[in-house]
């Protein structure tokens, strides 16, 4: 593999087409790289805004085409609402309208992630986005849209992305399935953040509802399969510390240029298998510490990396050459 001609190579970064407040014949489709941010926290556990707009300035500079606030990368999950609430705040306010921000909301109360989503709205957010609950799972597909739909009355203007990551919720209803049906029962959603590995069924569903919803592919290491599979958008924790890598391979893709993508996705395969072998969020965490970004450790029930863990991470990653092709 030459890594010195995939640093060279250089692009134009992805865009965002116009964001619609509506939905229908004018959804909103997102186009290029959306970074899934990380919540900073201090070293005692407490949401920490200081650093956002530093990080905020970083990721648009970098040429990510949005930012999805309260994920999974963000620890969403393991937030009280009212820090939620403020790490939404942080974002919209420090992005200021420059890309789109999307907030996630899922909640396993309905009515709670209801809430989120009419503050997402009432602070000028973008789109939303939900997991569907996961301790008293819906039983059926209609269940979910049912839950759905509640989610998105508490933000009637905004467009509305389901999270799709069984591998995390244990939901894994089809997607084409859900797709059929959403179509008549529920056509205000305006799409679907895919986040397994089942490439058949996102490249299925893209081609069949291509028209109808935006899917977002979800899996970071595998983004290149995602593009041939028709993603034209993708969201994913990495981007906030390689985006130049996955801009690079897009472009190779874009070109025809086989063989440079395959090689630039190579090194996210290696990147993601360096860091998978510790606790694969406090790992990132820790990546972003490395790259001029701390956002603190992870809340608890992660651990965070210890100082060994730290240092073996990052002299592998430095055999890898991250630090010259990340950017």
């Amino acid at each position: 593999m030459n890594t010195d001609a995939i640093k060279a190579e250089t692009l134009d970064s992805p865009t965002v087409e116009p964001l619609p407040q509506s939905k229908g014949a004018d959804r909103m489709q997102v186009e290029g790289l959306v970074a899934a941010t990380f919540t900073p926290l201090t070293e005692k556990g407490e949401i920490d805004r200081a650093p956002v707009g530093a990080m905020v300035e970083t990721l648009i500079a970098s040429g990510v085409a949005g930012l999805y606030v309260n994920g999974s990368t963000g620890e969403g999950v393991s937030l009280t609402g009212n820090e939620r609430r403020q790490m939404a705040e942080a974002f919209v306010e420090a992005v200021a309208g420059r890309v789109p921000v999307i907030v996630q909301v899922g909640h396993n109360s309905v009515r709670e992630a209801q809430e989120l989503a009419a503050h997402a709205q009432a602070i000028g957010a973008d789109a939303i986005s939900a997991t569907p609950p996961t301790y008293f799972k819906p039983a059926s597909i209609s269940l979910l849209l049912d839950s759905l739909r509640e989610i998105m009355r508490g933000a009637p203007d905004l467009p509305f992305y389901y999270y799709h990551i069984p591998r995390i919720t244990g939901v894994d209803f089809s997607l084409n399935e859900l797709l059929l049906q959403a179509s008549q029962d529920l056509p205000e959603l305006t799409g679907v953040k895919y986040t397994a590995q089942s490439i058949h069924e996102f490249q299925g569903c893209r081609s069949q509802y291509e028209d109808q919803f935006d899917l977002l592919y979800g899996c970071d290491e595998m983004l290149l399969s995602g593009l041939a599979a028709g993603a034209r958008g993708a969201v994913g924790s990495t981007y906030n510390f390689a985006p130049g890598l996955y801009r690079r391979m897009i472009e190779a893709y874009r070109h025809g240029e086989n063989d440079a993508a395959r090689d630039l996705q190579l090194l996210s395969v290696e990147m993601v298998q360096a860091f998978v072998r510790y606790p694969a969020l406090p790992a990132q965490k820790a990546i972003m510490e490395m790259v001029g970004m701390p956002v603190g450790p992870p809340r608890l029930p992660w651990r965070d990396l210890t100082k060994q863990e730290k240092q073996t991470l990052e002299a592998d990653l430095t055999k890898l050459g991250f630090f010259e092709w990340r950017e």
